[in-house]
């Protein structure tokens, strides 16, 4: 018996080398995970994902940072005791991996619309990116299953910004060339007439990172060449053109906020900043953004009265009388079951997730009408177009059912306080206030856009915790120091100290 067992084992691990062989290709392949996704399905991810982020930043950080919202409860971010905001990076660096997937499978085809549409994507990405942090891993990003670059270097904000707007207007010409019926497209709408609407976008983004990159770089040729050339550079004409996504009635596109837990969506409140500023100007958007206080509400008289930035814990929860004393954020964007008694539920398909609107342009060619940076125009009617769509994108909006009236008196655009008079000082700091009404719920667009001007004015709460500063960028992530530590470095040398004061070379 001793004898035959070798002949056993050998013939066992025969007939095991044989089954291992045999079709193992086929075998193995589990057919429900494909190896190649088609950009249409990419698209619609990449999108969604992004979107997504843009609302969550703007809840997390960008609505308190510039105080259309203040917070009650765990006012950590109120004070500026930010530690890592890792949100943009995480959600940039995830989603540009397909991206990149996308512009891998179409290639060298500049007739592909997909190729315009993933360079628009990718433009916009890499700028909230920059933005937020500043030097960032760029052109050597997303090329480790690629290229095996697996600790890609930082590129410096100006060379990311010189490298935004090239693709924009490469994208620019792609699509002017392109009759791609696009798929995935749930920004636009997709098929063949979505194309013009993303080239509206690519071009409307070279004017907002132009006026971005402004303190730093000459940009009145680069602006002047756009608007001279409609046909070849078309921007937003109308509401019509906002770049946003429609939510949905039911899942899984539904408004970001609404599975929020009801106790964690009232830690967030209407700003003082933002119910003073409003109210003193007889704004109707104020009933849009926040809610009568329940306080008022109770002894008939309703306001809408909003909370201090940077109070501690103790004073943010017990300012005037409490939680029931300090307005709610706006029925428009609330949670399933955020409703005051007797209002109409929330409805998740309402808020609007924002990439750029056409108000936001108005008032980037507003200022540079009013800088002479452009000759097309008038100063005043690029701001007063930006603060009439304004209104109307919000009428549009807000759901019937709430009875808000959104339509400002005729005397609102006769005021001071809107009126376009006064110095070119006074004119561009009503631009800036105006914009920065328009950019409520839009990601960190309106802290970027205060970086750059200062206005409007943003005071450091009382008991914040930044030495009565304003931050005005992120910590690169702390996993950077062990996974890219030589390149992080590099960069924290060049940029300066990696905390929240170190202005950015588009900033400084």
């Amino acid at each position: 018996m001793k004898k035959l067992l070798p002949i056993y084992l050998m013939a066992a691990l025969t007939l095991s080398a044989g089954s291992c062989t045999n079709d193992f290709e086929e075998i193995n392949t589990n057919n429900n995970v494909p190896n190649d996704v088609t950009p249409d399905l990419l698209l619609a991810g990449v999108i969604r994902n992004m979107i997504n982020s843009q609302v969550s930043d703007a809840w997390g950080i960008g609505n308190i940072v510039v105080q259309h919202h203040a917070k009650i409860q765990f006012v950590n971010e109120d004070r500026y005791l930010w530690g890592q905001q890792n949100g943009v990076w995480d959600n940039v660096y995830s989603n540009m991996r397909n991206v990149k997937n996308i512009l891998d499978q179409v290639g060298t085809d500049d007739a592909n619309g997909y190729k315009g549409i993933a360079l628009i994507l990718k433009s916009w990405m890499f700028a909230l990116a920059t933005d937020a942090y500043g030097d960032i891993p760029y052109t050597e990003a997303t090329k480790g299953k690629t290229d095996g670059v697996y600790l890609p270097k930082y590129d410096t904000q100006e060379s990311v910004y010189a490298g935004v707007l090239a693709d924009l207007a490469t994208a620019n010409d792609i699509l002017s060339k392109s009759s791609t019926a696009v798929s995935g497209d749930i920004l636009f709408g997709g098929g063949t007439g979505s194309l013009i609407k993303w080239r509206k976008l690519a071009n409307s983004l070279r004017l907002r990172y132009l006026m971005r990159i402004s303190k730093q770089k000459d940009v009145k040729a680069e602006m002047q060449a756009i608007l001279a050339d409609p046909a070849k550079n078309p921007i937003f004409e109308g509401n019509q053109d906002n770049a946003e996504l429609k939510y949905l009635a039911s899942a899984p596109n539904q408004w970001r906020m609404y599975d929020s837990r009801v106790g964690s969506f009232d830690e967030f409140r209407v700003s003082k900043t933002l119910s003073d500023r409003l109210t003193a100007l007889k704004d109707p958007r104020l009933t849009v953004f926040g809610r009568p206080s329940q306080s008022s509400v109770t002894a008939g008289k309703p306001v809408i009265e909003g909370v201090p930035n940077g109070l501690g814990d103790v004073p943010a929860l017990n300012y005037n009388g409490g939680p029931q004393g300090v307005s709610r954020v706006g029925y428009t964007f609330a949670c399933l079951v955020c409703n005051d008694p007797g209002q109409a539920p929330p409805d998740p398909s309402a808020p609007r997730g924002i990439l750029m609107n056409y108000s936001e342009l108005q008032f980037i060619l507003a200022e540079a009408r009013e800088k002479g940076w452009i000759t097309a125009g008038t100063a005043e009617g690029y701001y007063t177009k930006g603060v009439q769509s304004n209104f109307e994108y919000w009428k549009s909006v807000v759901p019937s059912s709430y009875g808000i009236n959104v339509t400002p008196d005729a005397s609102y655009y006769t005021q001071s306080g809107v009126a376009y008079t006064g110095t070119s000082a006074e004119k561009l700091a009503k631009i800036a206030l105006q914009k920065w009404i328009s950019y409520y719920f839009n990601g960190l667009e309106a802290w970027f856009d205060w970086r750059r001007t200062g206005m409007p004015e943003i005071k450091p709460g009382p008991d914040n915790l930044n030495q009565n500063r304003v931050p005005v960028r992120f910590i690169y992530p702390l996993s950077e120091q062990s996974l890219n530590g030589a390149n992080r470095e590099e960069a924290v040398k060049r940029q300066g100290t990696d905390d929240l004061n170190t202005r950015t070379w588009v900033a400084k």
